[in-house]
């Protein structure tokens, strides 16, 4: 899961950044409103931690200006405020959560997750397309009574993939969901993290191949014969 965390102390947002990051979530950081409403009208975020208080926009319009743009990310606003009227002003915007300062890390954490079902009831486990099986928690690829552990990378990308099984995955969208805005990976590594797929899909040998269309992205593709 990618979270951005847009918080002005800059303490506090590594320390948020460091509990994300141990539980395998993906952490981008930025310090005041504009930057971070620029950021999460991206729509690269599952989820995204609001502080308030912040420099040159508030979260309270943060928040307003992403709903009016249709962004629908869920919001979980973090203040030392804890006036009612806050909490309503906040959620009136069209926050999804408020939690106030100091708070404890297994409660944000667990709101994370509750915002995480905020499409639904059922919190996916595994992505299946065709034969293959994507565990979520374990990161494990299964296909038949075959399995394989993924690295970081080859997880992510294959997330998206998954989750869009019908969509074309161009090589930017996946160097902006897998390394991040900052990072300095290009399409070469990209190119890499699906050629490692693809030795594994033959590994478990699986009929699902990722495709490749030419200056336009990947796809999964079912074809072939399962050995």
């Amino acid at each position: 899961m990618r979270v951005l965390i847009v918080e002005d102390e800059v303490r506090l947002a590594e320390a948020l950044g460091q509990i994300l990051e141990e539980q395998k979530y993906q952490a981008e950081i930025v310090h005041d409103g504009e930057l971070g409403l620029d950021y999460a009208k991206s729509g690269l975020y599952d989820i995204i931690i609001l502080d308030v208080m912040l420099p040159k926009k508030s979260g309270f319009e943060v928040v307003r200006e992403l709903r009016a743009a249709k962004i629908a990310t869920p919001v979980l606003l973090l203040t030392a405020r804890d006036e009612v009227a806050d909490k309503v002003t906040g959620l009136d915007c069209g926050a999804d959560d408020y939690m106030t300062k100091p708070f404890a890390p297994e409660e944000l954490l667990a709101r994370l997750r509750a915002l995480s079902r905020r499409q639904g009831d059922v919190v996916l486990e595994e992505l299946t397309f065709a034969y293959l099986t994507l565990n979520l928690s374990t990161y494990s690829l299964r296909c038949g009574a075959k399995s394989v552990h993924l690295g970081f990378k080859e997880f992510e990308v294959l997330k998206l993939l998954m989750t869009n099984p019908q969509m074309i995955i161009s090589k930017e969208t996946l160097l902006l969901k897998v390394w991040g805005t900052e990072s300095d990976a290009e399409d070469n590594n990209v190119e890499a993290y699906v050629s490692f797929l693809r030795k594994k899909f033959f590994y478990l040998g699986s009929r699902v191949t990722i495709g490749t269309l030419r200056k336009v992205g990947y796809r999964l593709e079912e074809g072939g014969s399962r050995t």
